[in-house]
């Protein structure tokens, strides 16, 4: 990726076009309008490298995913300079759809109440009543065409405790009071994700058939940077950097603007400064 180049030129490279027409056909022009819509509103972002970026931006669009916000299916979102590929809980549910193994899948909010019970032994969950608007805990649920169905419940605590292991931002926020990281600003999108996320790994079907490779992909790219050499999880790292090779998709070297592009824009720019 040429650093040289902003997010704009990078943008109107016809090879970085091709990539995302490949990618998306006829809807690729929206996406690249979506993507600056998206930095322009957020100032952190704009201090992200453009490749990162753009690279957050192409697994989205490889999971023919929507990044707009307000949605809930994918999200770019920056934190130490470079930008992150996240998925949210509605992109978790579109993905698993897809495969054509669930019958229903779901997560969402507990109020006080609600639960009575949970049978230690099959995970099933004994309804009570609603007693208060206070949220306790979170619940995903899943069932498959062939009735086989599980469930996950989280307590708030729970969730807050493994936002604090796993989120360095959210932990950062916690000793210093701030509100910087997704889990601190948006913690009921976080906790639905979280408790859809780990019920989808710990009992969802995740094989290497093309129906499920979407997801596959999903679980694998979500909350990481993507580099030429792997998936680098930035937030999630504490002490040694560890980067997870991920073969066959999406690269930064994947949306690099060509040479003679790069040479123009160059010779532009020397000419405006005239």
């Amino acid at each position: 990726m040429k650093e040289d180049l902003n997010l704009q030129q990078l943008l109107n490279s016809a090879g970085i076009k091709r990539r995302f027409s490949e990618l998306l056909d006829n809807s690729s022009a929206s996406f690249i309008s979506s993507i600056l819509t998206i930095v322009r509103s957020n100032s952190r972002l704009q201090e992200c490298s453009p490749n990162s970026i753009l690279s957050a931006a192409g697994i989205a669009a490889a999971l023919k995913l929507p990044i707009n916000p307000s949605l809930g299916f994918a999200y770019i979102v920056p934190y130490k300079g470079q930008a992150q590929f996240q998925l949210g809980w509605r992109g978790y549910v579109q993905l698993a759809m897809r495969t054509n193994q669930y019958k229903t899948l779901h997560s969402g909010a507990v109020f006080e109440g609600q639960i009575k019970e949970i049978d230690f032994i099959t995970g099933e969950i004994v309804r009570g009543e609603k007693i208060s608007d206070k949220i306790v805990g979170y619940v995903a649920y899943m069932e498959f065409l062939n009735g086989f169905n599980k469930t996950l419940y989280m307590t708030v605590e729970e969730l807050e405790a493994h936002a604090e292991k796993y989120s360095q931002s959210y932990s950062y926020d916690l000793n210093r009071g701030k509100k910087s990281s997704v889990w601190s600003s948006n913690f009921d999108a976080m906790a639905k994700k979280t408790v859809l996320k780990l019920l989808l790994n710990k009992f969802g079907i995740i094989s290497i058939d093309q129906q499920s490779l979407d997801l596959v992909k999903a679980l694998q790219a979500d909350q990481a940077v993507i580099t030429d050499e792997g998936l680098r999880y930035i937030d999630n790292e504490r002490g040694e950097e560890k980067i997870v090779p991920f073969d066959d998709f999406i690269k930064p070297s994947d949306f690099e603007a060509e040479d003679n592009f790069v040479e123009e824009e160059k010779n532009q720019d020397n000419e405006n400064a005239q």
